[in-house]
């Protein structure tokens, strides 16, 4: 059965960050724009601490002032915790920035992705819940000209678009379907979290820090303090050392690691845990194309990256503002070929590989940040600008002095357009 189709300027794959984001800069500046949610919001979602420079993105779409008023708590420092439980200093951003980037917030994804989405449609957006992606619509040329889709009844339908944008998340519909997925050959953890009421916390400012505690193989705990007395806590690390002695059970898993960090044993022993136990496993990826003719990613669904330093809500705000941006000015040339977002998927490589190669010294048994400050000094506020996300300035001195330490990766050489000239070179002999 075929019904008639919708017609707009951009259809989005996914209402999260990342697409609602895009969707409120281009439905500002006039254009059609449709949001396809396969789930009914508010729904639930990890990834919950935002970093400093997450301020900019927020600030481009105008949301200061709303998560100022929030009940989103505020995140001013990040600490380190060894397995003994003796903690770092606590580093507090206003010792780089002003205060405007210094504090961020901890936020709960269902609320924030709600607030989010409001405001995309405050912008004009239009939105439909509960409906399903079926596949990619193509013209005869096979250029990507829409979506097929199931309503919420599970009737087929078809949404035609000048441009697609897939900010479908980590599970990246349109790269699963064009075979794109390139998996990090090392960045392969498994992840295993849950939450606490009334777990302890440190006073004043340090009340919404983020702590990174550490226990054994370079494995490690988030601790992310939220509102109304929960905390959002996980452990992330190799999955044979997560499953050693045969235990699998994400529960199971969970309350043996407590027992390894002191510090964590100590604050979540105030409190009690409430509801399930998620787990999580080999989720770091690159799409191996950003784009093709009608077709951008965005967000997650670009790549999805290692949660160690809380990047992705930053990397979700910054693609999802960048292409908005790109694609109206796209859409006001009448150009979107492939090529027309180079620069924009240069710069999203550039970013995610700077905080891919922080990620790697991280998990290298013999890197440690107080062993490269303290025999590099000046490199201390590069690496606070990385962690920051600052993440698209020239690093390259810095890495030089990390290799010293730890075996980082060259950049994976994956994430441009599929431009016409890509796609029909010869193959390597």
């Amino acid at each position: 059965m075929k019904s008639s189709p919708s017609e707009y300027d951009v259809v989005i794959i996914g209402a999260g960050p990342a697409g609602c984001s895009a969707a409120a800069i281009l439905a500002e500046e006039g254009h059609r724009v449709c949001i396809v949610e396969r789930e009914k919001f508010p729904r639930y979602r990890v990834g919950e601490s935002m970093i400093p420079f997450t301020y900019f993105p927020l600030k481009r779409l105008g949301l200061i002032d709303r998560m100022r008023q929030s009940h989103f708590v505020k995140k001013y420092s990040v600490q380190f915790v060894n397995p003994c439980g003796t903690t770092s200093q606590p580093f507090y951003f206003s010792s780089r920035y002003d205060q405007d980037v210094a504090q961020t917030w901890q936020v709960v994804r269902s609320e924030f992705d709600q607030m989010m989405l409001d405001h995309a449609l405050e912008r004009g957006a239009h939105v439909l819940q509960e409906t399903q992606v079926h596949d990619l619509l193509r013209d005869a040329d096979q250029r990507v000209c829409g979506l097929r889709i199931l309503d919420p009844s599970g009737k087929p339908g078809i949404i035609r678009a000048r441009m697609t944008l897939d900010a479908s998340g980590k599970e990246a519909f349109s790269v699963a379907r064009n075979g794109w997925r390139e998996r990090d050959p090392h960045l392969n953890k498994v992840a295993v979290w849950t939450y606490y009421e009334d777990a302890k916390r440190d006073a004043g400012i340090d009340a919404g820090a983020t702590t990174v505690a550490f226990v054994p193989q370079k494995g490690w705990f988030w601790f992310i303090p939220q509102h109304n007395n929960m905390t959002s806590v996980g452990v992330v690390a190799d999955g044979k050392y997560l499953t050693r002695e045969g235990v699998k059970h994400p529960e199971a898993i969970f309350k043996r690691e407590i027992t390894e960090n002191k510090w964590i044993h100590r604050y979540l022993s105030a409190g009690k845990p409430v509801g399930p136990y998620r787990a999580t496993s080999e989720y770091t990826f690159r799409s191996r194309y950003s784009a093709e003719e009608g077709l951008l990613l965005i967000g997650d669904a670009f790549g999805f990256l290692d949660p160690v330093f809380s990047s992705g809500l930053l990397l979700a705000l910054k693609s999802g503002v960048a292409a908005g941006e790109a694609v109206g000015q796209c859409l006001k040339e009448n150009d979107l070929s492939p090529d027309r977002f180079t620069e924009y998927s240069r710069d999203m490589c550039v970013g995610i590989e700077n905080m891919r190669k922080l990620v790697y010294a991280f998990y290298n048994e013999d890197f440690s940040f107080k062993d490269l400050i303290s025999k590099y000094p000046a490199l201390g506020g590069d690496v606070t600008d990385c962690l920051s996300g600052d993440v698209n300035k020239d690093f390259s001195h810095l890495w030089d002095k990390v290799r010293e330490f730890a075996e980082i990766p060259e950049d994976l050489p994956y994430g441009q357009p599929l431009t016409r000239e890509v796609a029909t070179a010869p193959a390597p002999a």
